[in-house]
């Protein structure tokens, strides 16, 4: 007996269309190859986004630029007031660096919440923040902390502004013959953050993320907040009302529920198999206000 016509057009869509591979050794030979194939390049990283969608054919890039022998790109460091990670850095390795859980907690916390082990071994943060999946978790948590990510191009370097990387649905400022070189991301003294994700079973995409750092003057009043949140419109959505009615006060409960229900109106999801639109605002005010209550008293720790 044939197999049901739709079955079979599956299945031929199962393998990825002809390419033509390459392994750059360098930045500048990367650079270089994308270039040469301007719009008609992939890069490859950690590919748990990349390769599912080449198998379906979502994705057909003629040439294809494997990333994983710049062995330059896999880092993390302090260095001159912010953090440095590497775009190769996996998803295990935040999730087990010591000195993150040090230095900024909501970055291995975010790590931790993302797919499964197998997953997290082969992801990277730079595959997971270029790929711009308004599901994904780390965009949210590099909007939060006010990050820098680094373009490496032909004419060099440039840095841009989290807040204004994250462009649509799996679209960024990054343009075709740049990729994501760093990703830095800035620490206080007084400052710490905290990531918090409902979803329907472990390794599941969230139905909705918040990730919320906060900066506290000496007196412990918060003098800055950051607010990402993940799922929760066509792309990243920063909460702009809600960081804003947090500046200035000591992050007591009544404030903190004022910024949740400002985040959730703020937010623009969008109902699916995880839920309706009502519901899943109802989540973002939920998760925005454990996300804040973490960071705030993350940040108090920190006070003398």
């Amino acid at each position: 007996m044939c197999a049901p016509r739709a079955l079979l057009v599956l299945a031929g869509q199962m393998n990825p269309r002809p390419f033509e591979y390459h392994a750059p050794t360098t930045l500048k030979e990367a650079v270089s190859l994308l270039k040469r194939y301007k719009g008609e390049a992939k890069l490859l990283a950690g590919g748990q986004s990349l390769i599912p969608l080449m198998k379906l054919r979502i994705a057909a890039p003629a040439h294809l630029i494997d990333l994983n022998r710049v062995g330059s790109l896999a880092y993390i460091k302090k260095e001159d007031g912010h953090i440095a990670i590497g775009p190769l850095t996996r998803m295990a390795d935040l999730e087990a660096s010591q000195d993150l859980r040090r230095w900024c907690p909501i970055i291995p916390e975010c790590a931790t919440s993302i797919a499964d082990p197998l997953v997290r071994n082969l992801g990277t943060i730079g595959g997971n923040v270029s790929h711009a999946d308004p599901a994904n978790d780390m965009p949210a948590v590099m909007v939060a902390t006010g990050a820098e990510l680094v373009a490496a191009g032909p004419g060099g370097t440039r840095g841009i502004a989290a807040e204004e990387f994250f462009l649509d649905t799996f679209t960024t400022a990054l343009k075709e013959d740049e990729l994501l070189a760093e990703l830095r991301i800035p620490v206080a003294r007084y400052a710490d953050g905290a990531y918090a994700k409902l979803e329907r079973q472990a390794g599941d995409f969230g139905i909705v993320g918040v990730a919320a750092s906060v900066r506290l003057s000496g007196d412990g009043k918060c003098a800055g907040c950051g607010i990402g949140l993940t799922g929760a419109g066509p792309t990243v959505v920063k909460a702009r009302k809600a960081e804003v009615a947090l500046v200035g006060s000591k992050g007591d409960p009544g404030t903190v529920e004022m910024a949740s229900a400002l985040a959730s109106d703020e937010s623009s999801p969008v109902a699916d198999l995880r839920g309706s639109e009502e519901y899943k605002r109802e989540m973002v005010k939920v998760m925005t206000k454990r996300a804040l209550s973490s960071a705030v008293k993350r940040a108090r720790s920190r006070l003398p």
